[in-house]
């Protein structure tokens, strides 16, 4: 039982020196809870736009350094540019209805969703970059395609499709809207499919596998600045803030992982089987690791995406758990990524590789911003330039983060 107040205030001046001594010694040696773990940010009282994912200044910085034609980011900003996704005779393939099964089985305009979305996003960068109003007119007419044809997403991945493709919509908007003075007639029609076709699926978060529901935060965060909603944004947080915490493992979280209270994961036997059968929990260690990289860095990058956003309106969340849950998750999985072979104890010896186009965002913030020293994230990360598109929500990460303090 925790001591009352009165036998608190009895404890003697050395005492209580002693004891604020050996918190601060156990903070330093990284054995405590990170400050802010459970507290989700609260909105901005002003949304900064561009603000998702990519701000005006990372745009401006990289724009500069494509124009003076230095690497990496001219070399990415070709590859994009050579990229189906900034062809400027796309043609969209909206449906009413985009029908989702489990490993795109079904696939009834799955695909054709989240590639136009990466289109629009693509085609939004393509403009700010070239000054090229074509490319602004394709980024407004996938846009338009989309939200005046879309009414539903359904079957079992329709919550991750949502997701996916949501997470896209919005970074290809916030481009457009603001940087952008040719006109956006449909701009109402579009903030409408957000509001009434992505937001309803996506911000009650999901149960699955935790780069569902980060994938779904991701995509609320953004449809949340666009939309200058802040309850939306406020509850797609602390969602974002309980699942990052419990989907990338820290040693200061005790003996086992933490756990997302509505999943009653209230046994070890039930976290252990939730976390694909790992029973040894060392710090960097996520949910999926023992799945495949793949999947595991679906989370990583979300946990990326929504922390940048969260940094460029306002609230600083690499200084709290969820910057070092970031580092530490792409530090332990870079090195086996590279080829390092995993001791018998992680997923039995054996992990299936693949992380994907996912460390720029979160290497930028730590290493170039902050200053951390991340040599396998680094050699990862230079080793993967240009980093380019996973097709489903991550696109051009080189071009807009590589090195980019702003």
């Amino acid at each position: 039982m925790a001591p009352t107040m009165q036998a608190r205030h009895r404890r003697s001046r050395p005492a209580l020196l002693a004891t604020l001594a050996t918190a601060v010694t156990a903070l330093v040696a990284g054995v405590v809870a990170w400050p802010a773990t459970d507290r989700a940010e609260a909105a901005p009282a002003t949304f900064a736009h561009p603000g998702v994912t990519v701000s005006k200044g990372q745009l401006d910085f990289a724009k500069a350094k494509v124009d003076a034609g230095a690497s990496p980011w001219k070399g990415a900003f070709d590859q994009m540019i050579a990229s189906k996704y900034a062809d400027l005779n796309r043609t969209p393939k909206p449906r009413a209805t985009v029908e989702c099964g489990s490993y795109s089985n079904p696939n009834y305009g799955c695909t054709d969703e989240r590639e136009d979305a990466i289109a629009a996003y693509t085609s939004a960068l393509a403009w700010y970059f070239t000054r090229d109003e074509r490319y602004a007119k394709k980024s407004i007419a996938l846009m338009d395609a989309w939200s005046g044809t879309i009414k539903e997403h359904t079957n079992s991945n329709g919550p991750l499709q949502t997701g996916w493709a949501g997470s896209s919509w919005p970074k290809a908007a916030e481009i457009i809207k603001y940087t952008y003075s040719g006109g956006w007639a449909n701009e109402g029609r579009f903030r409408t499919m957000l509001r009434d076709v992505y937001l309803p699926k996506i911000i009650n978060g999901s149960n699955s596998n935790g780069n569902w529901e980060l994938s779904m935060m991701e995509a609320a965060v953004g449809i949340s600045v666009f939309l200058e909603d802040k309850a939306s944004y406020d509850k797609a947080m602390a969602k974002f803030r309980t699942r990052t915490a419990a989907y990338v493992y820290l040693s200061s979280d005790g003996a086992l992982p933490k756990t997302v209270p509505s999943q009653n994961l209230d046994t070890k036997a039930k976290i252990v089987n939730y976390w694909q059968g790992q029973s040894t929990f060392v710090t960097g260690l996520t949910q999926e690791t023992c799945r495949d990289f793949t999947h595991t860095g679906y989370g990583i990058s979300a946990i990326s995406h929504i922390a940048e956003t969260s940094r460029i309106q306002g609230q600083d969340l690499y200084g709290t758990d969820v910057g070092e849950r970031l580092r530490q998750a792409l530090g332990f999985h870079a090195k086996y990524q590279l080829g390092e072979a995993p001791p018998s104890w992680l997923c039995g010896g054996s992990v299936t590789r693949g992380l994907g186009p996912v460390t720029e965002v979160g290497y930028n913030a730590l290493h170039t911003r902050l200053g951390t020293a991340m040599t396998s994230t680094q050699k990862l990360t230079e080793q993967q330039r240009p980093a380019a598109s996973n097709n489903l929500f991550v696109a051009w990460e080189t071009l807009t983060h590589a090195e980019n303090p702003s």
